[in-house]
């Protein structure tokens, strides 16, 4: 699996974010040298700096080889409807929030289509036919979910394991419609901090594979932007961790939106 995937799309740069989000270099420091910080309203805009942070296009990266379309519409993929059973590992519970960028604001996209997967805690993923493993039929740590009208999705998962090469992380793919009613897709990758990693990998069942081989800084996926990608997440590992991020697309990005072919 050390071939998973290279990085395709552009990453914005700060300057271009404040400039499709129309916020001048000045107001945007201005609001942050405030007392209260990025929560002051930027009233030249009539938006939150806070807004502003997390309306961000992120960058997209590549699909990978173990997309499988054809996953199921459901919230908990821990559970496997061939075998029966759910995936064991330390509990996640995944919350992606998808963003509109248009008009100098940033609108809830509701009515989306947001797709995860990920290994499991063995660091293998299902539906494919690896080097290693063969999991077709399988449907374990896999699923989709349509966005409600704050723009938001929640799956039930687990954090997941590593494989020789990679960094702990979890794939994504937004699906929309542009508003001149063209197909609009936007796939990347979501990472944890390595600390956190550190933790629940030292706990069965990821400690039986034994200590991973590639961290974040090493990783050549997450050179290529990863730190816009990581995950807020919360908790103590006792009962499990809660994990968010918000993306913002610029859906007249017709380059970004354009279907990845690798899957097809």
């Amino acid at each position: 699996m050390e071939n998973d995937d290279k990085p395709v799309g552009k990453i914005l740069s700060r300057r271009e974010t404040l400039k499709l989000l129309g916020i001048g270099g000045a107001a945007f420091l201005a609001a942050w040298a405030s007392p209260e910080g990025p929560s002051t309203l930027i009233r030249a805009t009539g938006f939150a700096s806070s807004a502003a942070l997390d309306c961000v296009v992120r960058p997209e990266l590549t699909i990978g080889p173990y997309f499988v379309d054809d996953q199921l519409n459901h919230s908990d993929i821990r559970f496997d409807p061939l075998e029966g059973n759910y995936s064991e590992g330390t509990p996640l519970k995944l919350m992606i929030n998808v963003s509109n960028v248009r008009n100098k604001s940033c609108a809830p996209l509701e009515s989306a289509q947001v797709d995860v997967w990920h290994c499991d805690a063995m660091g293998i993923y299902s539906g494919v036919a690896g080097r290693v493993f063969n999991t077709l039929g399988q449907k374990f740590l896999r699923g989709y979910q349509i966005s409600d009208a704050k723009g938001g999705v929640q799956f039930q998962t687990i954090y997941p394991g590593w494989y020789s090469g990679r960094t702990v992380h979890i794939h994504f793919m937004i699906r929309t419609k542009t508003a001149s009613r063209q197909s609009y897709e936007f796939t990347s990758q979501l990472f944890f901090r390595d600390a956190i990693t550190d933790q629940v990998h030292s706990k069965k069942p990821y400690a039986l594979k034994g200590k991973r081989n590639t961290r974040n800084i090493d990783d050549h996926i997450f050179k290529d932007g990863g730190n816009q990608l990581l995950l807020n997440v919360k908790g103590d590992g006792a009962t499990g961790y809660i994990a968010s991020i918000n993306i913002g697309l610029d859906l007249t990005d017709a380059e970004v939106g354009s279907p990845d072919r690798s899957y097809k």
